[in-house]
């Protein structure tokens, strides 16, 4: 007994079209359209085809990545602008001109009239909060202008307390690439 199976169809009517339809549609011969998901099996003629089970519908649980909230965001946009190197400048000088960071820290971040310029004012602390319960002095804002390629005129605004502060200074960018401390200056101690 043979077991082949016939090519063709059994009332003639078989072109070459329909046997391009027949290997589109895969395996089961249904006519779906090429780039189409395949069929699930065990599916009638008239059941949708589905590629997944169904997925649980339930109204107390969220439905994805839920809404970001103020503290975190702030938190990402404080990261971002730390990288900056206005920024990161502004917070060395505030630490060390608050008294709360040693002088020598800075020592590969700035140029020597700068450094020697810290060595003077640190011991003062022209920075330092008045009282002993005070809040430490945060940078609020910094901006900057950029007179020539490789050179940053950075200008900070100081809380300290209820009280605002300026804080100038000027990065210089060196030939290994990296950012200097040139000098800076504070606002009137007033």
């Amino acid at each position: 007994m043979d077991s082949t199976i016939p090519t063709t169809a059994p009332t003639g009517a078989a072109t070459e079209g329909d046997a391009t339809r027949r290997t589109a549609a895969g395996a089961s011969g249904r006519g779906t359209r090429p780039g189409a998901p395949a069929p699930r099996r065990g599916a009638g003629p008239g059941a949708p085809a589905r590629s997944a089970p169904p997925r649980r519908r339930d109204s107390r649980r969220p439905t994805g990545p839920g809404p970001v909230s103020r503290t975190a965001a702030a938190a990402a946009r404080r990261r971002e602008r730390e990288r900056l190197p206005r920024y990161w400048f502004a917070n060395q000088l505030l630490l060390t001109l608050s008294g709360r960071r040693p002088v020598h820290t800075l020592l590969g971040h700035t140029l020597p009239a700068a450094y020697d310029r810290l060595i003077e004012l640190a011991p003062l602390a022209p920075l330092r909060p008045a009282g002993s319960h005070a809040a430490a002095p945060v940078v609020r804002r910094c901006d900057e202008y950029r007179p020539r390629q490789g050179a940053i005129e950075a200008f900070a605004r100081i809380a300290c307390g209820d009280r605002l502060r300026a804080l100038a200074f000027r990065l210089e960018l060196g030939p290994d690439a990296r950012w200097r401390c040139a000098a800076f200056d504070i606002g009137p101690t007033a």
